[in-house]
């Protein structure tokens, strides 16, 4: 065994993916596979999607674009974040379609398809109440002329319009029902000057998973894809259906038995009530382990569940163990799906007063990934 790996079950994603399929069975499904597929690896988790029927993939930046590309896949592919010094043609000719939510975004892209003489294909984001990327409701009847113009003109097709829901993880949130309402009538706008688009979507996990009026023709997965509930409120993982595809583990370096009012690690924040064993593990907050969860995150050793005792530092962490039978070499599960017990992604959360998309996102590349299944 290494210092410590992930291991991440691709059998696991490939079920999540059907699970959320028939979830939204009327639209087509987008599996969000950026940020090196949510820590869980980018390119297996993309095979393994695709396996199981997804009929698009989704990521952020324009390089995960062309990994994905690069490791074969030809499929239906959106990209929709970039700066505007960046040169889309080469995502242009590897046939990625192109999310543009300004006009000075269409000329970057109207540039790289004329650069590549080759026809792009957008989908035009509409800012419905995200706040974030996408087009005003006051300028979004222009950006839509500008667009038809340049389709018309044989440079580009639209083939979606879409927006992004800001609170679906609340079911009791208002928010979603308004972004909904402004979807549509931004889509009435477009298709009051003709733009037909192929796919219209609106949802996310959340919105797959409770919000059937955001489904419209294509739902974009992220966080479900790896096991993980979108939110709380929401549900758990199990009762989602859903399989937490990732369990993370780690050895045991050094165990010794310290006296009664021993400091441990940085600070001394936490100190022996008695004389005890402390075990040492060797992953840290460079790993990816929160240093928010000092004193408080959970881990297995040996199917008995402890607490991290002390600081968190860069390398390492200490476990008070007190009595039990734990020895050098012994394996710990840090967090895992939690059929045997073990913590979960997110209990690892809660104890850090963050969410689950952080702490499998956070995990660093000193822990590699082994990824089991999927054939």
């Amino acid at each position: 065994m290494t210092r410590a790996q992930a291991d991440v079950n691709l059998d696991a994603i490939a079920h999540n993916v059907m699970r959320l399929r028939a979830a939204a069975p009327d639209a087509r499904m987008l599996a969000v596979v950026k940020a090196d597929g949510y820590g869980h690896g980018m390119v297996p988790v993309a095979r393994a999607a695709r396996g199981a029927g997804a009929d698009y993939l989704g990521v952020a930046l324009p390089e995960e674009a062309v990994a994905v590309r690069e490791a074969g896949d030809n499929g239906p592919l959106l990209c929709w974040l970039y700066p505007p010094s960046a040169d889309l043609s080469e995502l242009v000719e590897r046939r990625v379609e192109i999310s543009v939510s300004s006009p000075d975004a269409l000329q970057q892209v109207v540039a790289a398809a004329r650069k590549g003489d080759r026809r792009a294909r957008i989908h035009l984001k509409i800012d419905t109440g995200l706040g974030r990327n996408g087009s005003t409701p006051d300028a979004w009847s222009d950006l839509v002329a500008r667009a038809l113009a340049h389709q018309d003109a044989g440079v580009l097709e639209v083939a979606g319009v879409w927006s992004h829901l800001a609170g679906s993880d609340e079911p009791e949130s208002p928010v979603t029902g308004r972004q909904v309402v402004a979807f549509r009538e931004a889509l009435s706008d477009a298709e009051s000057q003709g733009l037909v688009p192929e796919v219209r979507h609106l949802a996310n996990s959340g919105g797959v998973l409770h919000h059937p009026d955001t489904h419209f023709d294509m739902v974009r997965c992220g966080i479900s894809v790896y096991g993980l509930t979108p939110g709380p409120a929401i549900g758990t993982s199990r009762g989602l259906g859903l399989i937490p595809a990732m369990t993370v583990t780690a050895e045991v370096a050094l165990v010794k038995r310290v006296p009664g009012g021993h400091g441990v690690s940085y600070g001394h924040r936490y100190r022996t009530r008695r004389s005890t064993q402390l075990a040492l593990i060797p992953v840290g907050y460079a790993d990816g382990v929160p240093r928010s969860g000092s004193s408080r995150l959970p881990v297995m050793i040996n199917g008995q569940r402890f607490s991290v005792a002390g600081t968190v530092a860069m390398d390492q962490v200490v476990v008070d163990v007190g009595d039990a039978r734990v020895r050098a070499g012994d394996r710990v599960h840090l967090f895992g799906p939690g059929s045997r017990g073990e913590p979960t992604a997110d209990e690892w959360a809660a104890a850090c007063a963050t969410i689950n998309y952080e702490i499998v996102t956070r995990l660093g590349p000193r822990i590699p990934r082994r990824h089991l299944g999927g054939g």
